[in-house]
Order: C-alpha cells, then structure tokens, then sequence
C-alpha cells in the first residue's frame, strides 16, 4: 500500500478536512431530516433513536476535530507568536466566532421565536477556542478534565436552575432550543480532541501515515476532493446550509 509522507509544518493535512468533510455531510443530512420534521412535512424520528444518536455522533466529530485542529494550528502560531499574543490570537478567532453564533440567535430567535438558539455548537466551538491555549502542551491535562467535563455533564443532565446557568447545561424547565450543545459536556471533546492532536500531531507534524489513497490525482477522486472542500469551509456551510434548506422546502415562489 502506498502511504503518504509527513506533510511540511505549512501544509494541510488531507485527512483532517476529509473527515471534517464528513462530518459536514452528516450534518445537512440531520438537519434536512430535522427540517422536515419540525416543518410537519415528514414524520421522520429525529429526537429519539438513531437519528439522536446519528446528531449526537455528528457534534461529537465535528468537536474532536476542533481540539485536534487547534493543536496543529497552534504548533504553527508558536513559532511566531508567544506569551500574550499567542492567547490574544485565539481569543481574537473565539469571538469571531461568538460574533457569528450571536448571529445565528438573533435571526433564530426572529425567525423561530420559540427554540431559537441560544448556546448552540457554534457558541460552543468560540468559547471552546478561546479556553483551548490554556491546555496546549498539557495533553494529560485535557484528557482529564475532557473526561472531568463529560462527567458533570452527565450528572447536570437532571438538574433545573436559571437560565444564567444555560450555558453550562443547568436550564429552567421551560427551555427548549433547536440547537442546544452546553459546556458541560461538550467542552469535553474538544479537551479530548487536544489530547489527540498532541498525541497524532506533535508540533503540527503527523506522526503516522495514512492511506495512499490521498495521493490520487484529484481528477481520479472527485468524490473524495469535494468533501475535502467541504472539510476546508465548513464554517461558511454550516452558516449557509439551513437558510437553503428552508429555502427548498418553503419557496418563496411555492
């Protein structure tokens, strides 16, 4: 079999945005299913059984992928960036992020009125992205408290509280949100997902080699090179993605 040489400090890592690629794909199929659902278009059981465990597998990779992807990113920043700028940089790119998910409450809560977003995955991945240099270079660290965070998520799971409290998993009875993704347990992934990216990716240099397949000329691989697209602007699909479908199931010409 033909493998793949570790790629330059500067380079992408194919891999990485095919899987991301795949989890973007699995996303706008949940959504879709989602839509039609909270639509009454189509019966379609998204809130039990495998279509829950499908969406909760969905964040889940998209969450591992943040960690993983932080630690090669961060790798490549050291080198130019340190102390101060380093957590400034991030804590920059966190709320951007922040920016766009206040966005996406805004026309949820126009839109929706009730269940709009209020901490949703991309309030989550902001947060996560500011908090994620304080365990750079501590892999241990955020395998701990990764498995600290999904524990407590699990024990919160029962409890009420106010809503001040939504962001960490304790919420009034009365909350419902289309897209509810808290701290606790979620952060947890991400920790795990750093663990990864330090144990995979030492200094933003693959430390194994994956499939030959990746070096296929593109044209003998369009299947695979449009999901790696999709991988490399998943934020610009996952911003864009719901207007379309609802777009496709109420046209404003229909």
């Amino acid at each position: 079999m033909r493998t793949m040489t570790p790629a330059p400090v500067s380079g992408r890592y194919p891999e990485i945005d095919l899987v991301r690629g795949l989890a973007v794909a699995m996303m706008v199929i949940y959504h879709f299913l989602f839509d039609l659902w909270f639509f009454g278009i189509y019966p379609a059981e998204v809130t039990t059984g495998f279509w829950k465990a499908f969406a909760v597998a969905t964040a889940s990779l998209f969450l591992l992928l943040v960690g993983i992807s932080f630690t090669i990113s961060a790798s490549r920043v050291e080198f130019s960036l340190s102390g101060r700028d380093f957590f400034l940089k991030y804590l920059m790119r966190g709320a951007m992020i922040l920016g766009i998910a206040a966005c996406i409450t805004l026309a949820t809560w126009v839109y929706l009125g009730q269940g709009f977003v209020i901490f949703g995955i991309l309030h989550l991945i902001g947060v996560s992205v500011i908090l994620a240099p304080f365990f750079y270079h501590k892999k241990s660290l955020a395998l701990y408290a990764g498995i600290g965070c999904i524990i407590t998520g699990l024990l919160l799971g029962g409890i009420r509280g106010p809503a001040i409290l939504i962001p960490f998993g304790v919420y009034p009875g009365s909350f419902y949100s289309v897209d509810y993704t808290p701290i606790f347990p979620w952060f947890g992934l991400v920790l795990i997902g750093i663990y990864l990216g330090e144990q995979w990716y030492p200094g933003g240099i693959r430390r194994f080699n994956v499939p030959g397949f990746f070096r296929v000329d593109w044209w003998n691989r369009i299947p695979a090179a449009f999901v790696e697209f999709c991988g490399r602007h998943s934020l610009a699909i996952y911003i864009l993605h719901q207007p379309v479908i609802i777009l496709l199931l109420h046209p404003p010409w229909g």
